[in-house]
């Protein structure tokens, strides 16, 4: 597994890391404590070092989960939790005093006593235009609360007001071939700035792992049955951004430019990883079997460009005008 720097001065990172909302249990199929040991463990024995929570997955219990880990483990494992959507915060109630509440809460779950980077939790616009927030954060900083700050943003417009901010760690971002966009303003500026980027949705909620077809069905605590369409939460969250029945005509599509050696999935992996501005990627994993599949793209070799331009011309052509939602 390769690693990359986290931003400027930051610290090292598998260049796949771990999602771990499914660990939190409160969609799809329920992950047990054992099962959840599974997953992390086959991690860290395929190399990957970063795990990616948040308070509000399954109302802490991810972050549980994985604090019960890590007093297990011998690995040096970087843990980046997020903070901004709990219920009693979101959607205005953006504070020193809730954020001070939620970080000493989330610090009792991981048992740790410093978290490693702490991300804004697509907080509202309007607060990261505010800019407070972000001078609380340098605060617990200097007060040795969090070793970095981030924020994991749903827009282009977003990242580009967090950039300003001095000391921003890194950005988390939806981004795969589904999701081309950034490719042109964010990238650039981040690396510019020399802040990280964090890509959450790399397979799209599992589109681009070609798996499923149009009969598909999913359970019905699982997002991409309830938020299909964005009625819970932004609509790029959920098979980034696509109408479900679009993305599956796109993903066939898609097939046809993998080169015989890979699959889709890995097609789509590493062709994030290609983007030199990408420090990790962070696909979700409810089996141990997602683990390794997910670690490989590490050590494949880098897509030809014109298999890069190619991919490029089908977003612009066939893809961009169906995605919805903020971007």
């Amino acid at each position: 597994m390769k690693q990359r720097q986290l931003g400027n001065n930051g610290f090292n990172v598998s260049e796949v890391g771990l999602g771990c909302w499914q660990l939190g249990a409160d969609w799809g199929g329920e992950i047990d404590k054992t099962k959840a040991f599974d997953i992390l463990n086959e991690a860290v024995n395929n190399g990957i070092n970063f795990f990616d929570t948040a308070d509000v997955y399954g109302d802490g219990r991810s972050e549980t989960l994985i604090g019960e880990f890590l007093k297990t483990s011998s690995h040096n494992i970087k843990v980046a939790t997020k903070f901004g959507r709990t219920a009693d915060v979101y959607p205005n109630n953006y504070t020193e005093k809730s954020l001070r509440n939620c970080v000493e809460k989330s610090l009792k779950r991981l048992g740790i006593d410093c978290i490693d980077l702490l991300q804004l939790h697509c907080i509202p616009t309007e607060a990261l235009e505010n800019g407070a927030i972000f001078n609380w954060l340098r605060l617990l900083k200097q007060e040795g609360k969090i070793a970095n700050f981030g924020a994991s943003v749903e827009s282009v417009e977003q990242g580009l007001i967090c950039l300003e901010q001095e000391g921003l760690q890194s950005l988390q971002v939806i981004f795969n071939i589904f999701r081309q966009k950034l490719v042109t303003e964010l990238l650039p500026q981040a690396a510019k700035k020399k802040v990280g980027i964090i890509v959450r949705l790399p397979l799209a909620s599992g589109l681009l792992s070609g798996k499923f077809n149009a009969d598909t069905q999913f359970p019905q605590n699982d997002h991409r049955n309830y938020n299909k369409n964005g009625e819970a939460f932004n609509v790029g969250e959920t098979f980034a951004g696509l109408p479900f029945e679009t993305g599956i005509v796109l993903t066939e599509e898609l097939k046809t430019f993998c080169p015989d050696s890979i699959s889709l999935a890995e097609l789509s992996l590493r062709w994030i990883l290609d983007h030199e501005q990408v420090t990790t990627i962070i696909p979700g994993a409810s089996t141990k079997q997602h683990v390794i599949q997910n670690s490989k793209v590490s050590s494949l070799p880098s897509l030809p460009k014109h298999l890069i331009q190619d991919l490029k011309h089908f977003y612009n052509e066939k893809i961009h005008k169906h995605i919805r939602g903020v971007y």
